[in-house]
């Protein structure tokens, strides 16, 4: 059951808002014409079924902790956030450092943050949103009033390059924001929605300890697996239906959307969205071209991208939507505070 059908398809209104947004991508570049020398692939054959151009992938020695702490910095550096006073730490993160520590409690130590709470949170390319879900819940608890909000995936690392379908897709990145409690309550989130298939997981893993996802046998080569056609049917049908029932939640049209912000797995997967739910293409925000797939940092990634020169402004209605391993889908609607 999704999460609107138990808020019977009400929305709610926080008094939670964004107040800082960073991100990071490590310098060096893998290209379409680079893959082409490693599988047998080209370019015009990754850009007419994926839309990717290139991706980034982090060094040997750096690691999700690394790219993240970038974001971090950019956050700090660009809104001169404090972050002394940050109550919680939730990382969303599909590639971690370590299983424990937690990703996050590595940020706490490197920030040097006291008295904080820090999580990790596993939900593939849905980590942000959901990430977003949970942190807006503290703060609304009232035991909280600051949580940075953190999605990071170093994919490179965990890709196979001798599997032409997925090798194309995956790069990495990292991305930031602070949420906060809005002091004059004009808060900025205005609805939310979740719902998970299970049965689907099957489709797109990672393997760890367990040879099996329920009755299904899997490959545990410790590199991401994923069929690629089964994904795409989901995201088309149950996405699309997902982001349609979180629209009717808010009382709100595609046209009523300023941006539409889907985790950026595919272009195809991105148009396919904005055709079947209604909003016009030039309302999605996509970074798939320069950046890949980056799972959980994608969503980040693509705002931040707009946030700099300036298309998203303040005032401006955005819905964020995260779909991928699970298989589960997160999205939010928020109005967007920042200059």
């Amino acid at each position: 059951m999704s999460s609107s059908a138990r808020n019977n398809g009400q929305s709610f209104v926080s008094n939670s808002v964004i107040t800082a947004i960073g991100t990071y991508v490590p310098a060096r570049r893998l290209t379409n014409e680079d893959l082409a020398g490693m599988v047998d692939t080209n370019d015009e054959w990754i850009v007419q079924r994926t839309g990717i151009k290139e991706r980034r992938v982090a060094e040997e020695n750096e690691f999700t902790s690394d790219l993240i702490a970038g974001a971090v910095d950019n956050l700090v550096e660009r809104y001169g956030s404090e972050l002394s006073d940050v109550d919680y730490i939730i990382v969303a993160t599909s590639t971690p450092d370590t299983i424990f520590p937690s990703v996050a409690a590595t940020i706490q130590a490197r920030f040097n943050i006291k008295q904080c709470g820090a999580i990790d949170i596993q939900a593939a390319c849905a980590g942000f949103t959901a990430a977003l879900q949970l942190a807006n819940g503290l703060l609304l608890s009232g035991l909280y009033r600051k949580v940075l909000v953190l999605a990071a995936d170093a994919l490179t690392k965990i890709t196979d390059y001798s599997d032409r379908t997925t090798c194309i897709l995956f790069g990495d990145g990292a991305g930031a924001v602070l949420l906060e409690l809005a002091g004059n309550g004009n808060g900025a989130m205005l609805g939310a929605y979740s719902d998970t298939e299970g049965d689907g997981g099957r489709h797109v893993y990672l393997s760890n300890l367990s040879a099996s996802i329920g009755d299904y046998a899997i490959q545990t080569s410790g590199k991401l697996v994923q069929n690629g056609r089964e994904v795409y049917r989901w995201a088309v049908s149950q996405v699309s239906e997902g982001v349609r029932e979180l629209l009717q939640q808010c009382s709100l049209q595609p046209e009523d959307i300023d941006w539409f912000i889907p985790h950026n797995a595919n272009q195809r997967i991105i148009d396919a969205l904005c055709e079947r739910v209604g909003f016009r293409e030039e309302q999605a925000l996509s970074s798939i071209a320069k950046y890949g797939n980056t799972s959980a940092a994608s969503i980040p990634l693509a705002l931040d991208d707009a946030v700099r020169d300036g298309r998203v402004k303040a005032g401006h209605t955005l819905l964020l939507h995260g779909f991928g391993g699970g298989l589960t889908q997160a999205g939010v609607v928020l109005r967007w505070q920042l200059p």
